[in-house]
């Protein structure tokens, strides 16, 4: 159990030193005309030096927001603001999602093409069945990119036999455990499955989560990129990795999410409830749409 301790406390000690070395040298990670510095990317994008960076960072900005709360408003205004940005514009593919849906019954029931033209001059040509496997990626863009989004906007559905008739006090409690135990963990084994998923469909030689930094850095001598665009059919849709790409948003969109949903509930518990919903940006139908918009 020490022994625990002592490595948590060593690593979070570590983070100041990685973080910094990493803004000092970005060409080690950046400049991707280097291979080594990719496979330095793909390394540490999974790896425990990573997520201690992030924890420290959440540790540090917190201890901070307890001294001034107005400085941790001010970071769960930003990353609530980002979640409702980005939800916002990707909610948009549900119509594009229906629009094409409606052309692809009209080309292919009533016209009888097999393909869909668009553009002038060099026209973009492709199978039907392209765009009807395509409709996949709208929906990965709204479940990956809308789940923050729909938190804030409190659209979740969650089981109250607990939570409803308790004080403000223990709500907010349960809230902040819950983003600690619950959130964070959940997005952080997501973020560890997905980055190496996505990776393995982008590169070669595929690297493996168990495989140390040496021995991907003595494979980038043979990396080359490999993106994935094999469909499922021989016209198909055929940017998949696409998906793998939006799993990783996913998670760290939650992650980013889970701190500022402790730090709202650690706000609003030190405030009361007269706090509640403070710089809460929530959509509304409009006026006299109150009682269809508590339904949800």
């Amino acid at each position: 159990m020490l022994d625990a301790v002592l490595w948590i406390f060593q690593n979070i000690g570590m983070a100041f030193y990685n973080l910094a070395y990493a803004i000092s040298h970005p060409a080690s990670w950046l400049d991707w005309s280097d291979k080594e510095a990719i496979m330095r990317v793909v390394y540490y994008g999974g790896s425990v030096e990573f997520f201690f960076v992030a924890f420290t960072v959440f540790l540090v900005i917190t201890a901070v927001g307890m001294w001034k709360n107005a400085f941790l408003w001010g970071c769960v205004r930003g990353l609530e603001g980002m979640a409702n940005t980005v939800g916002r514009f990707a909610a948009w593919a549900g119509l594009i999602m229906v629009i094409q849906q409606i052309l692809i019954v009209f080309i292919q029931r009533i016209f009888a093409r097999p393909d869909m033209v668009f553009g002038i001059g060099i026209p973009l040509q492709l199978d039907i069945s392209w765009y009807s496997e395509e409709l996949k990626l709208y929906n990965a863009l709204i479940v990956t990119l809308c789940a923050t989004y729909t938190f804030v906007q409190g659209g979740h559905v969650r089981v109250d036999l607990i939570y409803a008739p308790v004080s403000h006090t223990t709500k907010k409690i349960i809230d902040m455990v819950g983003s600690l135990i619950f959130m964070m963990p959940m997005a952080v084994l997501t973020w560890m499955y997905g980055w190496f998923f996505m990776w393995r469909h982008l590169i070669v030689p595929n690297p493996s989560a168990s495989e140390t930094l040496d021995r991907l850095l003595m494979k980038s001598r043979a990396l080359r990129w490999n993106v994935e665009t094999i469909g499922f059919s021989p016209n198909g849709f055929n940017g998949y990795f696409l998906f793998k790409v939006l799993l990783v948003l996913f998670a760290g969109m939650v992650f980013l999410h889970a701190m500022a949903f402790f730090w709202r509930s650690y706000l609003e518990f030190k405030e009361g409830p007269d706090s509640l919903g403070k710089y809460l940006d929530r959509d509304t139908l409009g006026q006299g749409e109150e009682a269809f918009e508590g339904t949800h």
